[in-house]
């Protein structure tokens, strides 16, 4: 692994938590408390709107990577104004992960991929040394996020994922699976987060619930997101009702 906790120090934390970031819980959580990283795989599952996408992107940033994505070794990756969060936000790193970001900017290895913009991205850097030869604009979203992650995620590095289900259908989704965790055996670090009960299944993942109570370590099958899909995939219609009726 290479980082081993995220947090606020402790003179950049807020005197008030009534301003955004802070009023999500799951900011206020890690300002207070931290967020560590027990294994390899991390996955934080919550709804649209708990922070999610919000802890990942600083996360990226604390690891030198760009909050629009991109990886981790690109010139004027970390120019732009870094988000509210991830200005104060610090990682607590493995001596490998010190060494990766203390040392020479090409040295660095690591990806964040986020949904909103990796179209936008894949059509830019296509080509370009340093990613992939493929013409991603003549795929399919889903293939094109594969040639992403089989050119980009494949050394020992930090890869930040923001909900890279988007683009992918169930067999694709199983691929990602099987990548993260041969990444993860390999001594990468991988932190997703994701509304996919595929992905969080990932074998070894730690699993964190982000919601209302902030965060929440669970297993798989105690997370409120499979209990709803086993119901809803048992009888459709017991929750199809309440929108048609």
């Amino acid at each position: 692994m290479l980082v081993r906790r995220a947090y606020i120090p402790e003179a950049q934390r807020p005197a008030s938590l009534d301003t955004w970031p802070y009023t999500v819980p799951c900011v206020a959580d890690l300002a207070e408390h931290g967020l560590t990283f027990n294994a390899p795989v991390t996955m934080l599952v919550g709804e649209n709107g708990s922070g999610k996408s919000t802890l990942v992107e600083a996360i990226a940033e604390g690891f030198k990577l760009d909050a629009h994505g991109g990886r981790a070794s690109r010139k004027y990756g970390n120019d732009r104004p870094k988000t509210a969060l991830g200005g104060v936000l610090k990682l607590e790193t493995t001596p490998a992960g010190s060494r990766m970001l203390s040392g020479p900017r090409l040295r660095r290895k690591g990806f964040f991929l986020r949904a909103e913009t990796a179209f936008g991205l894949m059509n830019t850097v296509s080509g370009v040394y340093g990613y992939w030869d493929e013409d991603t604009a003549t795929m399919s979203h889903g293939e094109g996020f594969l040639t992403v992650f089989a050119s980009m995620f494949r050394d020992r590095g930090f890869y930040v994922m923001d909900e890279p289900e988007a683009a992918l259908s169930f067999e694709s989704c199983l691929k990602l699976v099987g990548l993260m965790h041969e990444l993860g055996e390999r001594g990468a670090q991988i932190i997703c987060a994701t509304h996919s009960p595929i992905l969080a299944a990932t074998p070894g993942a730690d699993v964190i619930e982000v919601g209302e109570h902030g965060t929440r370590r669970v297993k798989w099958d105690e997370l409120g997101l499979i209990d709803h899909w086993r119901r809803y995939l048992a009888d459709p219609g017991h929750y199809l009702r309440h929108i048609t009726d």
